[in-house]
């Protein structure tokens, strides 16, 4: 995992990259709680106050726990295998969302919505970066589809997003032909 100064640093920069439609309507939370054994943690991902998704410790006891059961099953570790569970079933927790985080900053918007890391793709979806263009061939492709459910409700949040504004700027256009 890379280096960061704080998160209020990055959470800053990660929402500045926010479109303009989930500006000041997504946020993005960490908590990390140092003082308590194995500095637990929680991050999420909000929507008007509403948790999209949550990212915390009790998933890292997941990831272990899937890990020692196909040690003691198989003797090796399989980790496509593995990270097809935790995908489908967001067995993810804080520090993967900060190493996702991290990641995505220093990344080029294509490569983030190339990325194998489905909360890396989260936070491309949602940049401002990407163009009308690019959502229309990501509706036109709808790769998403086959994404797990909390990662697929982003995309639509945000083609959805694009189409509501699409027609207020249709709607204002059209009422000031009238007004003519």
């Amino acid at each position: 995992m890379g280096h960061y100064k704080s998160w209020s640093g990055l959470k800053k920069q990660l929402e500045q990259f926010l479109c303009e439609e989930f500006r000041g309507r997504i946020t993005y939370f960490l908590a990390r709680y140092h003082q308590v054994h194995n500095s637990y943690g929680r991050a999420a991902i909000r929507l008007d106050g509403n948790e999209l998704v949550c990212f915390s410790w009790i998933e890292m006891y997941q990831q272990d726990a899937d890990l020692g059961l196909q040690w003691r099953e198989s003797g090796a570790y399989d980790e496509k295998t593995l990270k097809e569970k935790w995908d489908r079933e967001k067995t993810y927790h804080d520090l993967d969302f900060l190493d996702a985080a991290l990641q995505f900053s220093g990344m080029s918007i294509a490569q983030a919505l190339g990325s194998e890391n489905y909360i890396i793709k989260i936070f491309a979806v949602l940049d401002g970066r990407v163009g009308k263009r690019k959502l229309a061939e990501i509706a036109r492709r709808r790769e998403y589809a086959a994404y797990p459910d909390w990662v697929r409700q982003f995309y639509e949040l945000r083609l959805n997003a694009l189409c509501s504004h699409s027609d207020r700027k249709m709607t204002s256009i059209t009422e000031k032909e009238q007004s003519i």
